[in-house]
């Protein structure tokens, strides 16, 4: 009995819960792909599926094998992939993660691009705040904003990763603009509940060196858009990504403040599992934000640098042959560093 076949069969019950529904999805009958499943067991010389009238789980060893197999079966359809139109033409399903403020602005939009440029591919975007295990819950990719923490996974920089305060008019004429980090003990400051940035306080280069500065004022919150908000009504001074408040700095809506203190930029990061051979849509998905973000980014031109490349007009043609890329697999994640 073919190998391949029994190691499908067996990730396709798992998967889907059924011998019925695996069944089902490949056009056979549940007897075809049970015997498939007894003829891999036998062979393995261990039970992988406990199965009963009511349902199917898998076995210790089953958890662990499912995962292996998984692996082998996406390297095997990306080595395919690879090999089909010359080499360049990606197939498959991609799975992405990023943060909710970050993606809805600056992934979300470049998804629907993507597939029209790569048509084979499909795209499933998870948007969450939290870290996502991207191994154990079965992402392709994640994107991530800011320090990284020593990890087995690989990471490209995409971009940096700049934070300012910033104020509206309205604000600065009723409060005074505050001149030296110092000051902002005077001020009404918006700070993020859950930003574990917060523990440090807002980074400033003073004299050379990076500090923080533990900020408070009268309203705090866990959500990101809603300080970003507050701060449009004129309620205090916030500090926030370039990302998140270049069209409000572009249009004046808010002044940049203590821009002379600004600490160096962190960055923003694609991470993924180490593989030695990374799918290929995979790797023309992160080449292709990367050439998007453009260096610098596009959302850094309202702070006077010169812009990259807007999300709205077509990027240049993204090199696709897996020498160009494969670079992006060899990448090591760097250690934790200091904002």
């Amino acid at each position: 009995m073919d190998r391949l076949k029994q190691i499908e069969s067996f990730v396709a019950v798992a998967t889907k819960g059924s011998l019925t529904a695996a069944a089902l999805a490949e056009g056979v009958a549940p007897a075809v792909i049970g015997r498939r499943i007894d003829a891999l067991e036998e062979r393995l010389g261990v039970k992988l599926l406990v199965r009963t009238t009511r349902r199917i789980t898998l076995t210790h060893e089953g958890s662990a094998y499912l995962e292996d197999c998984q692996r082998v079966l996406t390297d095997l359809a990306s080595a395919e992939a690879s090999v089909s139109a010359g080499g360049v033409k990606a197939s498959g399903h991609l799975r992405i993660t990023a943060p909710a403020g970050f993606g809805r602005r600056h992934v979300a939009p470049l998804v629907p691009r993507f597939v029209a440029a790569h048509p084979d591919v499909s795209v499933s975007l998870n948007l969450s705040d939290r870290v996502v295990d991207i191994v154990n819950e079965g992402f392709d990719c994640a994107v991530r904003v800011g320090d990284l923490p020593d990890s087995s996974l690989v990471s490209v920089r995409l971009a940096d990763n700049r934070r300012l305060c910033v104020a509206t008019p309205a604000y600065l004429q009723r409060a005074g603009t505050p001149q030296t980090p110092a000051e902002l003990a005077r001020h009404a400051c918006l700070t993020l509940s859950s930003d574990a940035s917060q523990t440090r306080g807002w980074a400033f280069q003073v004299d050379g060196e990076v500090t923080h500065l533990r900020t408070s004022g009268p309203l705090d919150c866990s959500d990101g858009q809603v300080l970003h908000d507050w701060c449009l009504q004129g309620l205090g001074i916030a500090w926030r990504s370039t990302w998140e408040v270049e069209a409000e700095v572009a249009d004046g809506r808010l002044q940049v403040l203590l821009q002379d203190f600004a600490a160096p930029p962190n960055g923003i990061y694609a991470v993924f599992p180490q593989r030695k051979h990374l799918p290929l849509r995979v790797r023309l998905w992160i080449d292709f934000i990367k050439h998007t973000y453009g260096d610098p980014a596009y959302w850094s031109a309202p702070l006077g640098e010169s812009p990259g490349e807007p999300p709205g007009e077509p990027p240049g043609a993204p090199p696709v042959a897996a020498p160009q890329l494969a670079p992006l697999a060899a990448a090591p994640l760097p250690a934790k560093s200091r904002p």
